[in-house]
């Protein structure tokens, strides 16, 4: 798959699968919701700060993003990290009208923040092959880019676009 392939399957994905190690040193797996994307190396999702993964993730921020398109037989794994941010300027670029009934005091909730998942390598597949993303290749790949809502994007779907 193409670098633009691979970008339009995150793109197009709405929930992604974040993998991460919880304090008694089991694997868990967590669907999220993900649509804002920097590329193919960066990754943010807006979450309760009082939930168990963010509360893991805070511990020990080794995760891996798993995207893909079950018709298509598409997938991405990215490996990397997990960093958990409260400031305002990460929960102002996710906010939506309506996040009010799930952190009622609005973008300064302290229950409300974004994780954001940073790659630093890769592996894909589809019908017709596999292969592996360095961390070098989605630096050069992501350079220059900024954080997009890609499924409003590639959707039209009227969500919130940067």
């Amino acid at each position: 798959m193409t670098y633009e392939e691979l970008a339009a399957l995150v793109n197009r994905s709405l929930f992604a699968d974040l993998g991460y190690t919880d304090e008694d040193g089991r694997q868990n797996i967590r669907r999220v919701f993900c649509v804002w994307h920097k590329g193919l190396g960066r990754h943010l999702i807006s979450t309760n700060t009082s939930s168990a993964h963010v509360q893991s993730l805070l511990r020990n921020g080794n995760a891996c993003l798993y995207f893909s398109d079950d018709a298509a037989f598409e997938g991405l794994c990215l490996c990397g990290r997990a960093v958990i941010h409260t400031e305002r300027a990460f929960k102002e670029l996710l906010w939506n009208d309506g996040d009010e009934k799930y952190y009622p005091d609005g973008i300064g909730d302290p229950d409300y923040c974004v994780t954001e998942f940073v790659a630093e390598s890769g592996r894909f597949y589809r019908y017709d092959g596999k292969g592996t993303l360095t961390s070098a290749e989605l630096a050069a790949f992501d350079a220059g880019r900024d954080f997009e809502n890609g499924y409003a994007k590639t959707a039209g779907n009227g969500n919130k676009q940067e």
